[in-house]
C-alpha cells in the first residue's frame, strides 16, 4: 500500500473507476463483475453494501457487505448473518494488503451494527481464495452456498 487506502461509497464521480476494476484473468471465474455486484446491490439497497477500496487517488478494489440477510431465506429468521457478498483486487494490486484492509473494514462496520460474526463464501480448489480466508482466521462451517464454501470469522 502506498498510502492509507479507504472505502468508499459508488457515486457518479467513481463509477466508471468501479466498473472498470478487473481482476487477473485466471480469477476472472471466481468473482463476479463489479458490475453485477452493482445491479444487485441496486435491487438489494437494505442488505447490500458496495464499496470502492482506493488508494490515494487509485481504485485497487470492490467490495461488497451484507447485513442481516435471513441465511435461511425460508422468513423465520432464525439464522440472521452479515458479511462479505464480494472481494475483488484489481489484477496488479494484490498482495498489498489491501483485501486485508478490506475485510477488516467490513469486520468492523459489522461489530458497529451489532454483528458478533463475518460469514463469507468461497470457490472451493486450489486455485480459490481458501488461503486467503484461513490466514485471516475464517472457519469453514462445514456448509456450502450453491457451490462454495462457506466460513466465519468471530468478531469476539
Amino acid at each position: 500500500m502506498s498510502s492509507t487506502p479507504r472505502l468508499q461509497e459508488i457515486t457518479p464521480a467513481n463509477f466508471e473507476a468501479a466498473i472498470n476494476l478487473r481482476v487477473s484473468p485466471e480469477q476472472e471465474h471466481l468473482v463476479a463483475p463489479v458490475v453485477k455486484s452493482l445491479a444487485e446491490a441496486y435491487v438489494h439497497p437494505d442488505v447490500a453494501w458496495p464499496r470502492l477500496i482506493v488508494d490515494g487517488e487509485r481504485a485497487v478494489g470492490f467490495l461488497m457487505g451484507f447485513f442481516d440477510i435471513d441465511w435461511k431465506a425460508d422468513g423465520s429468521r432464525t439464522d440472521v448473518r452479515s458479511g462479505l457478498w464480494r472481494l475483488a483486487v484489481a489484477a496488479g494490486e494484490q498482495g498489498r494488503g489491501y483485501g486485508r484492509f478490506a475485510i477488516a473494514e467490513l469486520a468492523a462496520e459489522i461489530r458497529r451494527r451489532g454483528g458478533t460474526r463475518l460469514t463469507a463464501t468461497w470457490h472451493p480448489g486450489p486455485d480459490g481464495p481458501e488461503g486467503f480466508y484461513r490466514a485471516l482466521g475464517f472457519q469453514r462451517t462445514g456448509e456450502t452456498s450453491g457451490d462454495e464454501v462457506v466460513g466465519e470469522l468471530p468478531l469476539t
